[in-house]
């Protein structure tokens, strides 16, 4: 089949976030040239590729497995391409090397997640949020949880702001599989006290689309706690549901603590 080709002018959303990893002089300090462009948008770069290959499918039933091996920053043109009929390998470069890549199929995704599986829990205020670490990020301890509703404004937002242009989404009024990816972030986030942090990589399965205007619950747990090249890592264990009905699940790994951090304290 046809190789898929696309470009996109990356464009860092997160310049005021808390995570001073995306911005230009904290960023500096760690090596970086500028401040990161957010993994969870890197993905939604990916995902166009997906959609072109697999189209709403995908949304029912893919799995898509990123990883950001090198950072992107703000303004780079980055070229997407993709190749592959049943497994599609995505690879993502601005000019040199591979900077993040992706698999994504229509694969048997399992079982959609049970609600009962993810107890729910209160996200704390955010001045209440205790400091990431072995304390607060237990093994199948439970996060807190939330609801939301992906609005019309807010989903038109989101794709201009990822650069998205395919026109399943607004056409079909769905959610875009970025925007659920980024629940994930926020499942860490909002439950923990982070300094400068970095996600690494993500695998998220599709069980429905989720309708814009549909009620969006996003439960989580911590699955493992490690350390990897004197880093402090986490992966957790997001599910996300619509009236009770599972329609993603997401394996979520993330640096909560980069060494530097640590050398630095």
């Amino acid at each position: 089949m046809t190789d898929i080709a696309y470009e996109i002018e990356a464009f860092n959303t997160a310049t005021e976030s808390e995570n001073r990893i995306h911005d230009d002089g904290v960023a500096k300090r760690f090596g970086f040239t500028g401040g990161l462009v957010p993994g969870v948008d890197i993905h939604a770069y990916l995902t166009r590729a997906a959609i072109i290959r697999f189209g709403p499918a995908f949304l029912s039933g893919g799995v898509m497995h990123s990883r950001f091996t090198l950072p992107v920053y703000d303004g780079a043109t980055v070229s997407v391409t993709a190749s592959g009929d049943n497994e599609l390998n995505i690879e993502l470069r601005s000019g040199g090397p591979v900077l993040a890549n992706a698999t994504a199929s229509l694969a048997d995704t399992g079982a959609a997640p049970d609600i009962a599986a993810y107890p729910t829990s209160s996200v704390p205020a955010p001045a209440d949020r205790p400091a990431a670490g072995p304390d607060s990020l237990i093994e199948g301890q439970a996060l807190g949880s939330w609801s939301e509703v992906a609005d019309t404004e807010g989903q038109t937002d989101y794709r201009a702001a990822v650069r998205e242009t395919h026109n399943l989404y607004p056409s079909e009024q769905l959610v875009h599989p970025g925007f659920l990816l980024r629940r994930a972030n926020s499942a860490l986030k909002d439950n923990v006290l982070l300094g400068p942090w970095i996600h690494v990589g993500s695998t998220i399965r599709h069980f429905a689309p989720l309708e814009i205007g549909a009620a969006l619950e996003t439960r989580s747990k911590v699955a493992r706690l490690y350390e990897h090249k004197g880093h402090g890592f986490v992966d957790l264990d997001v599910a996300l549901f619509s009236e009770g009905r599972g329609i993603a699940k997401v394996d979520h790994t993330a640096i909560y603590e980069p060494r530097q951090v640590r050398q630095s304290a």
